[in-house]
């Protein structure tokens, strides 16, 4: 089966985590520091915390606002669960915004209509590696006395108006997931230029512990003393994914220039292939192209996901709008509040791409869908 994305792995990469065990710190150690240092730095300069997943970094950036039952987040339903679920962990109700038809990102506009005395976090998702209209959304979140949050798991080497993402909210996260742009097998980090919001983050990612001496509440235990302020959890990321993670980063701006080559030439073969809508990307956006996202029309989506699977072939689809999830489902939520999120859903099929993709495997992918769609 040709996969729609996959790792791309080398000797330089397991080079790499051999180093990493050979430093005698298996965790919390040199490479972790150096990995989350670097990774600020390719992403402009901000601060860093890596964690075990996406999921954690989400997780750990909802709780480092103080989360309550009673809040509110107002999010995408076109992404992947986590990125509402962790919110609602928390005890937090979540408020789904509809998206942009052209892009499958946050709509502003939804947003605006979405937020309420009640609104703590404004979560944009780059759909695709495609970044969301921050310049809009920071607005309307700072009107509403929201934070801003980027869920960036599709869009590490994304920029928007020359910004690189993972600095363009108040809070940003990454997965690092075995088929997203840049891999540690697991993992995840979170972003941001608020040094005391990423302390947050990171005592959060960390069972919630305290070792500074200026902060401890019974100072005079000892040297051993560590106290725990607020509860957390053990999210921290290995010297030996960050071993991995350091080497993916170098290798990051080819990953880029070969999604974008795969990109370009997908949508010259495809451009005139009737019941066919490609991608649309803004001008002012330098997208990643985690997925290439198409949409399917004529009520076909179905027929082309398996009979393209058939072939061989692994398009995927990107996704159930997350209401319809059935946890969310028995919470209440129904299908219809996001129409242009549904029809999105209704039509959408991932093509395969990632760097490993040969122009022979892509010609593959557009032969079978020439003969299916003609």
């Amino acid at each position: 089966m040709l996969p729609y994305g996959r790792p791309c792995l080398d000797e330089s990469d397991a080079e790499a985590v051999a180093a990493a065990v050979r430093t005698e710190w298996l965790t919390a150690g040199p490479t972790v520091r150096r990995f989350e240092s670097e990774l600020g730095g390719y992403l402009g300069g901000v601060g860093c915390v890596s964690v075990s997943s996406g999921t954690a970094a989400l997780h750990a950036a909802y709780g480092a606002v103080g989360l309550h039952p009673g809040d509110e987040v107002v999010t995408t339903p076109l992404t992947f669960v986590a990125t509402a679920a962790t919110a609602a962990l928390h005890g937090a109700r979540v408020v789904f915004a509809d998206v942009e038809d052209a892009t499958g990102n946050l709509d502003p506009a939804a947003v605006q209509a979405a937020v309420t005395s009640r609104t703590r976090v404004v979560t944009a998702v780059d759909y695709a590696g495609h970044p969301a209209e921050y310049g809009q959304l920071r607005k309307v979140a700072a009107d509403a006395g929201a934070l801003l949050f980027d869920d960036a798991a599709h869009a590490i080497g994304s920029t928007y108006r020359g910004v690189p993402v993972g600095g363009l909210a108040d809070l940003t996260t990454f997965s690092f997931f075995p088929t997203k742009n840049l891999t540690t097998g697991e993992g995840g980090a979170v972003t941001g230029t608020d040094p005391d919001l990423l302390d947050r983050v990171r005592r959060f990612a960390n069972h919630g512990m305290v070792r500074d001496p200026q902060q401890l509440r019974y100072g005079d235990e000892g040297g051993w003393h560590q106290e725990v302020h607020s509860f957390g959890l053990n999210y921290r990321l290995s010297d030996v994914l960050c071993g991995l993670g350091l080497n993916q980063l170098t290798r990051l701006p080819r990953f880029k220039a070969d999604r974008a080559r795969l990109a370009a030439r997908y949508h010259e073969l495809l451009a005139d292939l009737p019941g066919l809508r490609l991608p649309e990307r803004r001008p002012w956006v330098d997208p990643v192209w985690h997925l290439y996202p198409v949409r399917v029309l004529a009520g076909r989506r179905r027929e082309v996901y398996d009979r393209m699977r058939a072939a061989g072939i692994g398009v995927q689809v990107n996704y159930l709008p997350v209401y319809r999830h059935p946890v969310f489902a028995d919470l209440g939520y129904r299908p219809g509040q996001c129409p242009t999120a549904e029809a999105y859903y209704a039509e959408e099929l991932s093509l395969p791409i990632h760097p490993d993709l040969t122009d022979a495997d892509q010609d593959r992918v557009v032969d079978a869908l020439r003969t299916i769609l003609k």
